[in-house]
């Protein structure tokens, strides 16, 4: 969960990035550095680890600059390191950058024939190089920005500075975050607004393809075509709390729409593109290990079950190992059969679930190699396995998961990624291809997020019903439970999640114009058979609100109510389904005043059996 600020004016310069820096700890970083003008030139300190070590590294230096950016990174290209630290300085410009530019490596094999050096393993390093070679060929600082955004594809929030002018501070956004604080005589960028308000509380938040040019005089904004525009800022009032939620009015809506960053967090440092392959540290999943397994056993509880029969899904996709998904509470009652040729891997979220303990236990007790898929750091299911994977969803407060579970989700398709690779079920070409379909997902979630205001409307209209029906076929059964679970657990609303094809054995009788039925309807390989499932309903008289692909046109006609889907590879389709069901189940709760952040009776973490 990388880090930006930036700031133009007469204060400090390097106390004001140091400053704001610290209040963005809590979104995890494993390196921090900052840039700024000294005698007219760009000056960088970078370090490894924590910003303990980069104030030692600064230590008493005075810049006399007037503008300077920082940065805390989450490694997402490149490992840990001095060298892939932000800012990333080529030429003249320097760039901070969060988010992740999908079409690097053809740019930097571009640059590279262009007899352009690059010093890092990072994909930001393209940006700088990019602005600075248009500079060489005639172009002013803020055309030079704007053609390089024009080039590069992907999801960003940049800070900017150039030596040919160094009072002016550029900032551009694209998916992730970007506010501007509006002082006298100064002026800040942050990716998170706690940076900015011990200094004023008059911000802008920047949109889309938006870029702004900041001086100590003014500050301007641009569209994607380099069009002035003018933006209203808005006086931020919160409390300690509300700045806590980020202005969300529950911890479970902020989560939810927290889930891009998480996806984005989650797989830092672990995407080999050009090899077409995944790394997880001290998780050695080589072909000697995986030699020996012949069956794997996902073991979990609620949502991380849900999770499980994705993987379950995934796993025999991408490597053709079977796989067994059970639930934690029942794993050891049935007298299981495991031995060195199966590996267990139990998922949760906290990692301290007691069924899921025991079921791990019970697999070590018989031989069996363990992996752990958790969020909570040195927690006991992670202490206690052979190997660990951590998601990066980042603390969740709302008891209803949601960003953990959509990062489980995407760990498991890294897993199985894995995996296949090192078997050689996958190609190289394959492994690209699906690291690359991954990469697209966090801004497809995006697009997603925007249907919120319809997915109320649709919340509004249904709110009376007392039972729904959620259905699903193939690797989106699981998300149509999962999104049954959800209304269940905070709307109180029965509901139940079934596979569309086991309808008419029972729960078709129960389908009428008072049941809302929620049909998972994207266009895969079982398409049809899904729309006669939706004919079945509608010949008796049931509700449809249904996900659909975003190119499916014909079947409006069969619905009552649509959400659309972006087209996605289908092993990743199911996190795109899995936004509006939570939406869906968050409207619901929020209308009838439910406590949505702490359902009754439910716990985060149950720790008992």
């Amino acid at each position: 969960m990388c880090g930006i600020v930036g700031y133009v004016g007469s204060r400090k310069i390097s106390e004001v990035l140091m400053d704001g820096l610290k209040r963005l700890e809590y979104r995890g970083y494993d390196s921090a550095g900052i840039a700024v003008f000294h005698q007219g030139k760009i000056e960088i300190r970078r370090k490894l680890g924590k910003l303990t070590a980069l104030e030692e590294l600064v230590g008493k230096e005075v810049f006399d600059g007037k503008a300077g950016i920082g940065h805390t990174r989450w490694a997402t290209h490149g490992r840990p390191s001095d060298e892939n630290a932000h800012p990333h300085k080529a030429g003249r410009v320097a760039v901070v950058h969060n988010g992740i530019i999908e079409n690097y490596l053809p740019l930097k094999e571009f640059l590279k024939r262009k007899g352009r050096t690059f010093s890092s393993e990072t994909d930001t390093e393209v940006i700088s190089h990019l602005i600075d070679g248009f500079i060489e060929e005639g172009a002013s600082f803020p055309e030079a920005v704007r053609m390089a955004l024009e080039k590069i594809r992907g999801s960003y929030a940049l800070g900017i500075l150039f030596e040919g002018d160094e009072k002016c501070l550029i900032a551009a956004r694209k998916e992730s975050p970007l506010a501007i604080g509006l002082g006298n005589g100064e002026y800040f960028i942050a990716s998170d607004i706690p940076p900015i308000l011990p200094y004023t509380r008059d911000l802008i938040f920047m949109e889309d393809g938006e870029v702004a040019h900041l001086t100590p005089e003014a500050v301007r904004f641009y569209d994607a075509k380099g069009n002035e525009i003018s933006k209203e800022p808005k006086r931020i009032n919160w409390n300690p709390l509300m700045a806590e939620k980020g202005g969300f009015k529950h911890f479970m809506l902020k989560e939810i729409f927290e889930q891009p960053r998480a996806v984005i967090d989650t797989i830092r440092g672990r995407l080999l593109e050009e090899e077409g392959d995944v790394f997880f540290e001290g998780v050695s999943l080589d072909a000697h290990v995986l030699k020996r397994i012949r069956r794997i056993c996902l073991i979990a509880c609620g949502t991380s079950y849900h999770a499980a029969l994705v993987g379950k899904f995934l796993i025999e996709g991408l490597c053709r190992i079977p796989v067994e998904a059970d639930i934690g509470s029942e794993f050891r009652y049935r007298n299981p059969i495991l031995g060195e040729d199966t590996l267990l891997v139990a998922i949760s979220q906290s990692g301290e679930t007691a069924d899921t303990l025991a079921a791990l236990r019970e697999g070590k007790r018989q031989g069996t190699k363990t992996l752990a898929i958790c969020n909570v750091v040195e927690s006991s299911l992670a202490r206690d396995s052979d190997y660990v994977i951590y998601t990066h969803a980042g603390p969740e407060i709302g008891v209803a998961s949601t960003k953990t579970f959509v990062t489980q989700l995407v760990i498991l398709y890294l897993l199985a990624l894995r995996m296949g690779r090192e078997k050689g079920i996958l190609s190289l070409r394959d492994g690209r291809g699906l690291i690359e379909e991954l990469i697209r997902i966090p801004h497809l979630m995006e697009e997603v997020l925007k249907s919120s205001k319809h997915i109320l409307e649709i919340a509004r209209k249904y709110l009376s019903a007392k039972d729904f029906l959620y259905l699903g076929r193939g690797i989106n059964y699981p998300i149509a439970l999962e999104g049954a679970l959800k209304l269940k657990e905070i709307s109180y609303i029965h509901a139940e999640g079934y596979p569309a094809g086991e309808m008419k054995h029972g729960p078709i009788a129960l389908i009428d114009q008072e049941m809302p039925v929620v049909v998972l309807a994207t266009q895969n390989d079982v398409y049809e058979k899904v729309i006669s499932n939706i004919e079945e309903v509608k010949a008796r008289e049931g509700k449809v609100i249904a996900l659909v692909s975003q190119s499916d046109q014909q079947i409006l006609r069969k619905l009552d109510d649509v959400l659309f889907i972006p087209e996605a590879h289908p092993f990743l389709t199911p996190i795109l389904l899995t936004i509006p069901l939570q939406l869906l189940a968050y409207h619901m709760a929020d209308l009838k005043g439910t406590d949505v952040d702490q359902p009754r009776n439910l716990a985060k973490s149950v720790t008992v059996e």
